[in-house]
């Protein structure tokens, strides 16, 4: 039976859905790179043939742990799913002779060297400048035009994101993103194999996005991701996947899929998502292309991933399109023929539509709840009406538990301060919208208050 070394860390789709997929084509052997989700030990002692999770000083050289073991266990391929280690994976594939994204990941990780990469190809995005020290981002704000937005160049999630409207706010700007980034990664969310990568920043020019000009329905927002796969050098488009309106600054709070789009509009996305892609030269990989739409339009690739995208964008794909992304590309790794799609699908070929929400305390105006809640996903699912046909449910692994307190959300944290992941299926990509606005509407007036789930404890 082929052998499959699984690398976790943090990030990309739930492990319990991922590990699943893998384990029904291959034995796997999981090197745990982080803490494993406390809801899976059951499904590791039933899926895996191994585990190992390194001590501290075993990881400080993650490309030759991640080679000795998948030599140890005889593996025939290596995967991970996670942002944080897809650079240690694709180094140490190129060690071991097996197939992997390749020698330019890295490309794909860093979003300086990605954006670079672009802008020597003359790739659609948005204006920016690589910082690295305050002097350096006081610098930009004189080159570019505000307002700007700063961010980690390897972080993920939209953390240590923070927006300026003057040069007065820089300091303070410096100041907090470098904080989070040092908290992420006490949190585990941050690079794993690039020494002092949580030093390195960008800042960009945050370009005149606009969703009415190619939505007929209003609510969504003004950017998409373009989900796919690169085999052999060849980038395959899956789908589309559309998104709600950000929270401030740019933190993501919806994804549905499929996007709903006209076909040529989401041609053109295509075609630019496939520029962007083949000009960082990846071998053989999951990714995950973001693009912001403008008026006229107007498109600008924001940045991509060297695999598929996180949270439940893959198992989204799977509901609506019968598309196992997991199981195919681990087929694929080990050498077995793979019926990639041959043209990206559209919303005519879905069977339904799937969007997964995360619970932030913000409301539909961006404004922050005005107390703090519990989280309690059985009066969540009790009291918020939704559509007919629509069924909701809750990502356990990815949300607190029942009775916590939701933390007060912090722009510059983003997807730190999440409470919870929540996935809705409903019957077209338009309703899954009109349900999560519902319920995003009703969330600081349905949660407990601390003092109710005091009470009643």
């Amino acid at each position: 039976m082929s052998k499959v070394l699984f690398v976790y860390a943090k990030g990309g789709p739930p492990l319990g859905y991922a590990l699943s997929r893998v384990a029904a084509r291959s034995a796997v052997h999981l090197l745990a790179l982080s803490a494993l989700p406390p809801t899976m030990a059951a499904s590791v002692d039933r899926l895996c043939d191994s585990l190992l999770s390194p001590s501290e000083a075993e990881r400080r050289d993650l490309v030759s742990l991640i080679v000795s073991r998948a030599q140890a266990v005889g593996a025939d391929a290596v995967v991970t799913f996670s942002e944080y280690a897809v650079v240690a994976v694709a180094e140490a594939c190129e060690k071991l002779g097996l197939a992997g994204a390749g020698t330019s990941c890295a490309l794909a990780r860093d979003k300086r060297m990605m954006r670079r990469t672009w802008e020597e190809r003359g790739i659609s995005q948005p204006r920016f400048r690589p910082v690295a020290t305050e002097r350096d981002l006081q610098d930009a704000a004189g080159a570019l035009r505000f307002p700007l937005l700063l961010k980690a160049a390897w972080s993920a999630g939209s953390t240590a994101h923070r927006t300026l409207r003057a040069p007065d706010e820089v300091p303070a700007a410096w100041e907090r993103a470098r904080e989070v980034m040092a908290e992420s990664a006490q949190l585990g969310y941050a690079e794993l194999h690039v020494a002092g990568a949580g030093a390195d920043f960008l800042v960009e020019e945050i370009v005149p996005g606009t969703a009415a000009d190619w939505f007929d329905q209003e609510g969504w927002g003004d950017y998409v991701s373009v989900e796919g796969v690169v085999v052999d050098g060849d980038f395959r488009p899956v789908c589309l996947s559309g998104r709600m309106p950000t929270v401030e600054p740019f933190t993501e709070r919806a994804g549905i899929t499929p996007a709903a789009l006209p076909d040529d509009a989401q041609r053109r996305i295509v075609d630019l998502a496939r520029e962007a892609v083949d000009a960082l030269g990846l071998h053989t990989c999951g990714t995950h292309t973001e693009i912001k739409l403008g008026a006229d339009g107007q498109m600008w690739v924001i940045e991509t991933a060297a695999r598929f995208g996180g949270a439940m964008t893959v198992p989204q794909i799977e509901e609506v399109f019968g598309l196992d992304l997991i199981g195919m590309l681990t087929d694929h790794l080990l050498g077995r023929p793979v019926s990639w799609p041959a043209e990206v699908r559209t919303p005519q070929e879905a069977r339904g539509a799937a969007g997964s929400l995360v619970v932030l305390a913000v409301d539909g105006a961006g404004e922050a709840w005005p107390d703090q809640r519990v989280w309690d996903f059985p009066t969540v699912r009790d009291a918020v009406p939704l559509s007919v046909g629509s069924h909701l449910s809750v990502v356990a692994e990815n949300s607190l538990p029942d009775g916590a307190p939701v933390p007060v959300y912090d722009p510059a944290a983003g997807a730190n301060t999440m409470a919870a992941l929540c996935l809705l299926s409903a019957t077209d990509p338009e309703t899954v919208l009109r349900d999560f606005r519902t319920l995003v509407d009703a969330l600081p007036k349905v949660l407990p208050t601390d003092g109710i789930m005091e009470a009643q404890s």
